[in-house]
């Protein structure tokens, strides 16, 4: 599905500010040590629909008029870490010990092209780089506090109770078959994997924005919303489309056994929670921006993509 005109106008604009911070920030092509920059600039520079720089900054827009906000190119790059902490999470996902493919965006993996040690690496080195990025912009006294936040709410997001824990219990899905309750159990491994950097790139833009606990607890709950509504997509595209078409190798999660909406509801049921939650994800954008649309847009246009 393409967006439709307003959206992807909004995106564009926001993406043309992200690519320009991730080239200042990744290490200038033919860096020492040349394989371990090359690997870094390879899986960032490789496409991308960047949704989670953007969230940020479409958040961060919605929460109040410009001159409450960093400078435009501070914000940006502070944005654009949190790709950097992205892409670290997909080298490290693709590699042989976790999901083992060889295909991604529609380039060879990482690992595939560097070799397994650079590749794990190059997922090291971008996270630390991620940090390093949170940690130093916005730039000036007046940002301190917010940076210091940001770095602590994307720990949390990525660590034991987010990203990371969230691929444990999804690496134990031949387990979980015998769980109480499946459902249960999946809705927590997408809301720790996918679901918790997709809700701290709502918070980040609404902390940078200053906004007060009443809209910073609403951006959360969109956030939360849209990191469910996007991996419930994400399940039924990996039935329903080629590999061509995604980027990645499809069909993957079945082959892998893996706990997903399709295998336990069906393809239809899991269809149907989708419409559900895409329903509640749009009442949290409206609850969050306001009358702009805008993110109620893009929730609506991350449930009816292709890829």
């Amino acid at each position: 599905m393409i967006p439709a005109p307003s959206l992807a106008e909004a995106l564009e604009a926001r993406r043309a500010e992200v690519e320009p911070a991730l080239l200042r920030l990744l290490p200038a092509e033919g860096d020492d040590p040349k394989g371990l920059a090359a690997a870094m600039r390879y899986s960032t520079l490789a496409g991308g629909k960047r949704i989670r720089p953007v969230l940020c900054l479409l958040a961060a827009e919605a929460c109040g008029p410009g001159e409450t906000l960093p400078p435009r190119e501070e914000l940006a790059a502070a944005a654009a870490a949190l790709e950097l902490i992205h892409t670290y999470s997909l080298i490290h996902d693709d590699l042989p010990c976790m999901d083992d493919d060889d295909l991604r965006r529609g380039k060879p993996t990482c690992h595939v092209v560097f070799g397994e040690a650079t590749a794990l690496l190059a997922g090291d080195t971008l996270q630390t780089l991620g940090f390093e990025v949170l940690a130093t912009h916005p730039r000036g006294d007046a940002w301190a506090a917010r940076r210091a936040e940001a770095v602590a709410l994307v720990a949390v997001a990525i660590g034991l109770d987010g990203m990371a824990g969230g691929q444990a219990l999804d690496l134990a899905a031949s387990e979980a078959r015998g769980h109480a309750d499946p459902a249960a159990l999946l809705r927590r491994i997408h809301a720790l994997k996918t679901g918790r950097l997709l809700k701290v790139s709502v918070e980040l833009g609404a902390l940078y924005a200053g906004a007060g606990a009443g809209v910073r607890a609403a951006a959360a709950t969109f956030g939360e919303r849209l990191g469910l509504l996007f991996q419930i997509a994400d399940d039924i595209l990996d039935v329903t489309q080629e590999s061509a078409t995604l980027g990645k190798t499809a069909g993957k999660d079945a082959e892998q056994g893996k706990l997903t909406y399709p295998a336990l509801f069906g393809l239809d049921g899991a269809k149907r929670e989708m419409e559900r939650v895409l329903g509640v994800t749009l009442s949290a954008a409206r609850a969050f921006e306001g009358p702009s649309g805008t993110l109620a847009a893009l929730a609506t246009f991350v449930a009816r993509r292709d890829r």
